[in-house]
């Protein structure tokens, strides 16, 4: 009986730990930026959606003109939120009265201590989310489809795209985006480019960090390598990485491209 009762204990706890490290995403963080965002949310309805059994959250705002061009699936930065005051919170919030629907996603994070290069791992839990948003967008009738990502959530745009050529996905907008050197190489913003064919705004600050100062050059290169004759770079003077007092521009430089 004793043997029966710690067999079944054993069992129980290996599926506990299982069903924890399914996901690379810290989870339980995801809970609590969902518990803050949603109870302080003006602009637009919260969204469950589901990804690989996992439920995660999602902003959509719809459009507030009598032409609706289409949505913006809205990516933020390493280890926020979809409603992240910096970049992301304009835009979602913003575009909607230019005829751009909004669905911001909340991407898989890990703990605020963690670099750059552990996030390699979280690459292959996007494309799920992405698949999600996607698929939630067709419900609402919109096929015109545009992802916009800052930081890290640009290159894991790029990355989602390069491997799912098939994704109803017109245009790429990179906001502040730079060659980060991830534990994967196959995960960097340069390896993603090449197979890029698509419409793609380039756009950081004369201010921004040094990543994405120093790859200014080489990913303009990369993408005219390619033969990718839409990709374009706008370099906003004095904007930060964040555009922090330069909201305004930059919703005006994104909607601007984006008609």
């Amino acid at each position: 009986m004793q043997a029966t009762a710690t067999r079944i204990f054993y069992i129980f706890f290996i599926g506990i730990c299982l069903s924890n490290s399914a996901f690379a995403s810290d989870t339980a963080k995801e809970k609590r930026w969902a518990d803050q965002v949603v109870d302080g949310l003006i602009v637009g309805d919260a969204v469950w959606l589901q990804a690989d059994g996992h439920k995660f959250l999602g902003i959509y705002a719809e459009h507030e003109t009598d032409k609706p061009s289409g949505a913006v699936i809205v990516l933020h930065g390493i280890g926020v939120h979809p409603d992240w005051p910096d970049v992301v919170q304009p835009l979602r919030s913003e575009l909607p009265a230019h005829g751009w629907a909004s669905l911001s996603l909340q991407l898989p994070i890990l703990p605020n201590e963690a670099n750059y290069k552990e996030y390699a791992p979280l690459f292959d839990e996007v494309a799920p989310r992405l698949d999600a948003g996607i698929a939630f967008l067709k419900q609402q009738g919109i096929t015109n489809i545009v992802i916009i990502g800052h930081s890290l959530g640009s290159t894991m745009a790029a990355y989602y795209l390069a491997n799912n050529p098939g994704a109803n996905v017109q245009a790429l907008v990179a906001v502040g985006v730079s060659g980060t050197q991830f534990g994967d190489p196959k995960k960097n913003y340069f390896a993603s480019l090449p197979k890029l064919s698509m419409p793609i705004l380039d756009i950081y600050g004369s201010n921004d960090i040094l990543p994405v100062l120093e790859s200014e050059e080489m990913r303009a290169q990369i993408a005219k390598k390619a033969g990718n004759k839409q990709y374009r770079q706008i370099k906003v003077t004095g904007a930060n990485h964040f555009f922090q007092g330069l909201e305004a521009e930059l919703v005006s430089r994104v909607e601007s491209w984006l008609a």
